[in-house]
């Protein structure tokens, strides 16, 4: 990138850590909501953050309503029902609490209350002419960074694919990022999680939308996961850690949502969208196929992603790619992540389905090299 290529850098107001949710109330006072739908899911409610907000909101006359009807991947019925239940109580404002899921779904329903029509209608990139409602997110995962970014991904399960929606329109005004809030997940999602922060932080780090802003964010997220996600997953009273793992995801969030990410994201989409696998998880088991790939088109900014990820420089020079490579395999292992796509019941015979949906997914326009459809279907062969 040539120091004089104009790039655009946007995000949300923030407001980080202990008890930042407690902040919900008065910013939906402040962008003149009064009837909030709060969009969240079956294990965020179970939680007890859910009775807490809306309480708090209720009490200071900012009526509540809730959807929870939302899938691990969120759906296209999904949307549409809760887009249902904005119009019938007269919302004028959404609150998100939970993780991509709800944050994404809750995307999905801003855009259809301000522009109707149909949710795929908007695929793509700037296919919304208007805004929707204000907008804020509190996210109960480290990972997604949906709370942050300009993308929301949906699947379409009648076509059995998941596609993307990036707009600056989806920008959340605000994002309340509260560490509290990742006391409750279960030790695979946190991995899962915090493997999908990771890889949005690589995938922006050597994206061809990168910026020196973007770069700042990428590498100083990679540098807080590789501690931070281990002891995380380890261990549930590490407080530091957790704080560490929340920040990490959220500067990965501003670095893909301004420079885009690449190739494991296009692969990971329908991977998902075929077999409804985790997303984070798929995005591990791809990651170092890709990164092999794409080392010789990147290979300054791939051996600096080893040394922000404690390779010494000599294991660098002397391995290449496999020094990088082995490293992230290390850092999979200690979270619980191995095996391959077989292993979770990926199917040789569905690769040219997966291959169809990959080389048109919209992350991959920016990655370091462009990829032919069967350059594509040899990456899902060696990840089987």
């Amino acid at each position: 990138m040539s120091s004089l290529t104009l790039r655009k850098f946007v995000m949300p107001e923030v407001v980080f850590g202990e008890g930042a949710r407690r902040q919900a109330v008065q910013y939906l006072d402040n962008l003149g909501v009064n009837h909030a739908l709060l969009v969240t899911d079956p294990g965020v409610i179970a939680s007890g953050w859910i009775a807490e907000i809306a309480a708090a909101a209720e009490a200071e006359g900012i009526a509540v309503s809730i959807f929870s009807k939302i899938s691990e991947n969120p759906r296209t019925d999904e949307v549409e029902s809760g887009a249902q239940v904005y119009r019938r109580n007269d919302c004028n404002g959404i609150l998100a609490i939970g993780g991509g899921s709800s944050m994404d779904c809750a995307k999905g329903i801003a855009i259809l209350s301000t522009n109707g029509g149909e949710i795929w209608n908007y695929e793509g990139v700037d296919q919304i002419p208007h805004m929707g409602p204000p907008l804020i997110c509190i996210p109960t995962t480290a990972g997604s960074s949906a709370d942050v970014s300009q993308f929301a991904i949906i699947t379409d399960r009648n076509k059995k694919k998941k596609f993307g929606i990036i707009s600056k329109t989806i920008i959340p005004d605000v994002s309340l990022v509260d560490p509290d809030m990742l006391s409750t997940l279960p030790r695979s999602y946190i991995a899962y999680c915090g493997f999908d922060a990771l890889t949005h932080a690589i995938e922006a780090y050597v994206s061809t939308g990168s910026s020196h802003l973007t770069d700042l964010h990428a590498l100083e997220a990679i540098r807080l996961i590789k501690d931070a996600l281990p002891r995380v997953y380890k261990s549930e009273d590490d407080a530091e850690g957790t704080r560490f793992i929340a920040l990490g995801s959220l500067h990965a969030g501003i670095a893909f949502s301004n420079a885009s990410l690449g190739l494991v994201h296009a692969m990971a989409h329908p991977l998902s969208g075929v077999y409804d696998l985790p997303h984070g998880e798929m995005n591990s088991l791809l990651l170092p196929h890709i990164i092999r790939y794409n080392f010789t088109s990147s290979r300054s900014r791939y051996e600096q992603i080893a040394r922000t990820l404690g390779v010494p420089e000599d294991e660098i020079s002397r391995e290449g790619v496999e020094a990088l490579i082995n490293v992230l395999g290390e850092i999979a292992e200690d979270v619980g992540i191995t095996g391959t796509l077989s292993d979770r019941g990926v199917m040789k015979r569905d690769i040219p389905t997966l291959a169809d949906f990959a080389v048109v997914d919209g992350c991959i326009v920016t990655n370091p090299r462009l990829p032919t459809w069967e350059e594509v279907t040899q990456i899902y062969e060696k990840a089987l």
